[in-house]
Parts: C-alpha cells; sequence; structure tokens
C-alpha cells in the first residue's frame, strides 16, 4: 500500500477499533497502522487498556473494506499466513525505528 495513512482524516488522531474476544469481552484498541503483505492488507492493534496493554501485546488482523467504506477485520487463520504478517509487522518497525534514529542524527548535526 504506497500510502499507508489513506484511512486516517488526521495524522495526529489516533484512531481506535474495539474488537469482541474469543470470550465475549470486548476490548478498544489502538490502530497502530494499515499494512501491506503477501498481497493483502492488515492492521495491528495495540490494546489500550487490561494485561494484555501492559504486556505490549499486538493484534494483527486482515484488513479489508465493505463496498461502503466500512472496515472489516478477519482472523488470520493458518500459522503460515500469520508468520508472513508479523515479520512484515516487524520489519516496518524495524524501518520505523531506524528512521526516528536517523531524524535524531539528524537533529543532533543541526545543534
Amino acid at each position: 500500500m504506497s500510502d499507508e495513512n489513506k484511512y486516517f482524516e488526521d495524522e495526529n488522531e489516533e484512531m481506535t477499533v474495539t474488537i469482541t474476544l474469543e470470550d465475549d469481552s470486548e476490548l478498544e484498541c489502538v490502530v497502530l497502522t494499515i499494512f501491506e503483505a503477501g498481497n493483502k492488507e492488515y492492521i495491528a492493534l495495540l490494546p489500550m487498556e487490561g494485561e494484555q496493554a501492559e504486556a505490549g501485546e499486538v493484534f494483527l488482523y486482515r484488513y479489508t473494506e465493505t463496498e461502503d467504506g466500512e472496515p472489516n477485520l478477519e482472523n488470520i487463520e493458518s500459522d503460515e499466513e500469520y508468520e508472513i504478517v508479523a515479520d512484515a509487522f516487524d520489519e516496518l518497525l524495524d524501518e520505523q525505528e531506524f528512521d526516528e534514529l536517523i531524524s535524531e542524527e539528524d537533529l543532533d548535526d543541526e545543534e
């Protein structure tokens, strides 16, 4: 996907999603990013509170949009698909950390 923030009207505004877990409890999550892996789009969600939030657990789902433009999240069923998605998300995080490191070095050079 060429424009990672195409789903956000305001880049600085946090977008949240409420998901229903297997035990039918609901969990509000912050959308970290929507990214592509293996020619499909996926979404990374970070819980806002509870055990999962304290542990820094990230939820990964297959992401599509309905014809009405509404988001649709689907579970990733196979271990193989999950590994591909998790690796792509880790690579995305690594790139982001590298970009932040470069930005910090640029700021230090300007001082």
